[in-house]
């Protein structure tokens, strides 16, 4: 089942007794389980209520002894089981066993005052596996996957309402832009914002640049959004506030090979019929980054492409031997990237 049918149900009052949480997005797993906690368990009632292992320091059969257990002084608990890798078909590395039979089992007849959650993490299970059949023909698998680009603007712009507050014309974006697209990282500036502004108050774009926090891969990356734009000044400047943070010329000279690697490959890709999901997955790149170079694509031709990062990797041979300064090497560059 999808990740919001299951919220809306389990608002309903309706509880699956066992939940598998798998999937690459940990963040919003942690999520789910601190919004099921929430609907389920009084914060002062948690020491009883709630029990969490590790699976692969704790038998399955110890798990499943403890689901069937009646909890104490609570209508109902919630038992975490975490590294339940034995639903993937990754080799385990673990030395405890498990008797997986013991919960096809359980399946088959569970207690009602026990919601067990089982956390795997993995991009995907093994449903050739007769366990991970069974998990999921009782519609207990809860797939927590990379957000799309569309995906990924929603929520950024769910979770601002939920915090009181709005974007304004263009800040979403640039948001997006400057803040990357790891979920915590974007959680955490998300709250920083509505601190700021306020309850009801407005992001705008001005704030966004002035507030949200850069990691140097998206400094590099709005550089080059810059150059596409032909703002040869602004990536000029971009590159000295990375000077100021002590950053390599040759570590930018790589991150902005990376980018422009990328932009040629999305370019080829969408040209071939590849929508920015299987690109995604494909060049193992994150849907939103995609989506933004597929747009920084459409500015250039395959054959300039091509020259870019040929004088990219003359740039990091010519700074790797000695034969150029490295900061004016740069400097020269970026003059050079939007003739």
């Amino acid at each position: 089942m999808d990740y919001r049918s299951i919220v809306k149900e389990i608002e309903q009052g309706k509880l699956m007794p066992v939940y598998v949480c798998y999937g690459p997005e940990a963040f919003r797993r942690r999520e789910f389980i601190r919004f099921m906690l929430g609907k389920l368990v009084e914060p002062e009632h948690e020491e009883f209520a709630v029990t969490r292992y590790d699976l692969n320091e704790t038998p399955l059969d110890v798990v499943l002894d403890d689901s069937e257990t009646v909890p104490f002084l609570v209508p109902k608990k919630v038992i975490i089981a975490e590294n339940a890798q034995f639903l993937t078909g990754a080799k385990e590395n673990s030395k405890v066993e498990h008797r997986l039979e013991r919960l096809t089992e359980y399946l088959k007849n569970p207690v009602d005052y026990t919601v067990l959650i089982l956390i795997v993490d993995a991009e995907k299970l093994d449903e050739r596996k007769k366990l991970v059949k069974a998990l999921k023909e009782r519609k207990c698998l809860l797939a927590f996957q990379t957000l799309t680009a569309e995906e990924l603007a929603d929520w950024a712009a769910r979770r601002a309402n939920r915090l009181g507050m709005t974007f304004g014309s263009g800040a979403l974006e640039k948001f997006l832009l400057y803040g990357g697209t790891d979920l915590q990282s974007l959680a955490m500036e998300l709250d920083k914002l509505s601190l700021y502004v306020g309850s009801g108050g407005e992001v705008t774009a001005d704030l966004v640049e002035q507030m949200v926090a850069r990691t140097t891969e998206q400094n590099v990356f709005i550089l080059i959004d810059e150059l596409v734009k032909m703002n040869t000044g602004k990536a000029l400047e971009i590159l000295q506030d990375l000077y100021k943070q002590k950053e390599e010329p040759i570590k930018i000279v790589a991150l902005m090979a990376r980018q422009y690697r990328l932009i040629a490959q999305v370019k080829e890709l969408v040209q071939t019929g590849y929508s920015h999901q299987q690109i995604a997955g494909a060049v193992g790149a994150h849907p939103y980054a995609v989506k933004l170079a597929a747009e920084q694509a459409r500015k250039y031709d395959v054959n300039r492409l091509n020259r870019i990062l040929s004088r990219l990797a003359d740039l990091d041979y010519q700074m790797k031997s000695g034969q150029i300064d490295k900061s004016f090497g740069l400097e020269l560059l970026l003059l050079n990237m939007t003739v």
